[in-house]
């Protein structure tokens, strides 16, 4: 508590003497700052004149009573979401935009009738939680402009909103701000969930003090981070590894996911790097770590969603196996890479495949299910979907680290020629893999996550790690091209498809009577064929309205007998990704009923049939 409490007033605490600290400095900031006087707006990221030396901010109490105008959460259930990943500054930074306030918790807002009528019903945020761009002091080798942390997974402070996606000119201008995109998002029915970074801070390791010292460094090294005889432990690969199973780290880190729940109005939290936070004081992965645990048995936060990205930097690889007590998801990297694999028609993929669609059991059928599996075929740290299906390489050499930076194996097809092309038939081959990939991911058991621009095939140019372009290449693109507008309608569509069909939707293991598996025959699949043609039946019990689903991933033609129907019902295509908008996907009422009971699937399509 600072006394005597002046509103507005900055503040930072003095420890010791900087002649006989450990870094020569004294000054910290409150680890506890609800707000920081930093630049403020759009304008100023990564523009920042005299430097980055942000001081933590004494708050009007008018602050903390924001109207929420009666506006609840909308909790939704897991199995239900489909979440959107998006960057706040890159979703209306773009000058088609046509926002008012681009770049900022109120261009979000501006733009929430968009992603009602894209389907979705959770935006996850990259960090949001202040942090300075203008630490990365490299340029852009062929432009000459300077580089930046622009995803911002370097928190300087974890209470306060960034102010850089704020427009106000008050320090608590952000709070306001972001709590009324929050509140505007919950009246539109769609969930606001955090990717959160407390596997590391801002704060760097050993030889970084300048921009890297703020808090944590200066009030006791040895307490927030992992340590070993005065040396930072790095599991992060960012130079410093937060001790969160620290008792008095872990009381901090609780009390900063109860702020963001109860007074900012967060619904769920997807934790950078989190294997890291499993890591003992010691840096021994712990079976039931502390910190975790603390957060998910607090009866005030059971219905907070949390996900891990189960791994860190260094190897400890978690997938299926991070510590859950029956509530956490997990982003599933072993789904992202099969599916990858299955669809760009790598061999002996099939019975992987089979198991991802299905929900991944032999990951989660631990005490979880199968919604725990966060689905997702890209995000933002890799190819863009379009890129997935036209680059083969990595091409990061706007990065100005001559290309050395990124994932090398990317299980990607470049569909016959690397990059941008004018040839049709290739571009069109690119689309039809994007639709692939995406009725592959709506079609799975477990919940689906898309990245911010694949609905119309952005392209960053075959960047894969673009985690320091404040460029075009990250900015959302509101008018985009022919190709890019059949491609939204295909993915409004399918996600309105999958919201419909609560098959889909599973909060249970698919069993033998739920799915059915096809070849070229009706149930009997050619697991051993070598080559990738997989189809199946989802049995509706409750409608018995029965969902066929034929994969031909193989560059061949298929030819296959559908299933005979009883009681007079037929099947009707729904989907077929080889034929062009709109009739890849047939409308409400206007399905078109398949002629033939056999038929022949085109190299890299999928049909999709539903029974009436």
């Amino acid at each position: 508590m600072v006394s005597p409490y002046c509103e507005g007033y900055s503040y930072m605490y003095r420890v010791g003497t900087a002649e006989k600290s450990r870094w020569k400095k004294d000054l910290v900031m409150d680890p506890v700052s609800y707000c920081l006087d930093s630049p403020r707006g759009p304008q100023h990221f990564n523009n920042i004149a005299g430097g980055y030396r942000p001081r933590s901010v004494i708050m009007p109490k008018k602050v903390f009573d924001f109207d929420w105008r009666g506006v609840l959460p909308p909790r939704i259930p897991m199995k239900d979401l489909v979440i959107y990943e998006m960057h706040v500054r890159g979703f209306t930074m773009s000058p088609d935009s046509g926002c008012s306030n681009p770049g900022s918790y109120l261009g979000i807002v501006e733009k929430i009738p968009y992603l009602k009528s894209l389907g979705v019903n959770c935006v996850e945020l990259l960090p949001v939680m202040e942090f300075n761009e203008t630490e990365w002091d490299k340029k852009n080798p062929f432009t000459g402009k300077p580089l930046c942390q622009y995803w911002g997974y370097s928190t300087v402070n974890f209470f306060s909103p960034m102010n850089r996606y704020a427009v106000g000119s008050d320090p608590w201008s952000a709070l306001d701000e972001f709590k009324t995109m929050v509140r505007e998002l919950h009246r539109a029915g769609i969930e606001v969930f955090l990717d959160v970074v407390f596997n590391h801070t801002a704060e760097f390791g050993e030889s970084f003090l300048g921009p890297g010292f703020f808090s944590f460094k200066g009030l006791a090294t040895e307490t927030y981070y992992i340590t070993k005889r005065g040396k930072f432990h790095d599991y992060t690969g960012c130079g410093n590894s937060v001790s969160l199973n620290n008792p008095i780290v872990a009381e901090w880190f609780h009390s900063c996911i109860r702020y963001w729940v109860h007074e900012m109005g967060i619904d769920g939290f997807r934790f950078d790097l989190a294997s890291e936070m499993t890591r003992s004081q010691d840096g021994t992965p712990l079976d039931s770590p502390p910190a975790i645990e603390r957060i998910t048995k607090d009866p005030t936060l059971r219905d907070i969603k949390f996900i891990a990205e189960p791994w860190d930097a260094v190897g400890l690889y978690q997938v299926g196996k991070f510590p859950h007590f029956g509530h956490w998801g997990e982003w599933n990297g072993k789904y992202r890479d099969c599916v990858r694999k299955f669809i760009k028609g790598d061999q002996g993929t099939m019975g992987e495949f089979a198991t991802r669609i299905c929900g991944s059991a032999d990951l989660y059928q631990n005490g979880r299910k199968p919604f725990h599996s966060i689905n997702f075929i890209v995000a933002h740290d890799g190819f863009s979907l379009f890129d997935l299906a036209s680059y083969n390489e990595k091409h990061n050499q706007e990065n100005g680290e001559n290309n050395n930076d990124g994932e090398k194996h990317n299980n990607s097809w470049n569909c016959g020629l690397e990059g941008e092309t004018g040839q049709n038939e290739i571009n069109t081959l690119r689309h039809r893999q994007c639709k692939n990939f995406m009725v592959a991911l709506m079609m799975s058991a477990g919940t689906p996550m898309i990245l911010m621009g694949d609905e119309y095939c952005h392209s960053k140019g075959g960047n894969n790690n673009a985690w320091c372009q404040d460029q075009q290449k990250n900015y959302f693109h509101w008018n985009t091209s022919k190709a890019g507008h059949e491609m939204r309608r295909f993915m409004e569509k399918l996600i309105d498809f999958r919201k419909r069909h609560k098959i889909l939707c599973r909060d249970e293991f698919l069993n033998s009577k739920d799915i059915r598996w096809h070849g070229s025959k009706p149930f009997k699949p050619e697991w051993d064929s070598g080559y990738n043609f997989l189809a199946f039946t989802f049995v509706d019990h409750q409608k018995s309205d029965d969902l066929y689903v034929a994969f031909n991933a193989g560059h061949h033609h298929y030819g296959l007998t559908l299933p005979n129907r009883q009681d007079g019902r037929s099947w009707y295509r729904i989907i077929d990704t080889n034929l062009a908008s709109p009739k890849d996907f047939a409308t409400v009422g206007g399905h078109s009923s398949s002629a033939e009971s056999e038929f022949s699937l085109h190299g890299k399509m999928i049909r999709a049939l539903i029974d009436f």
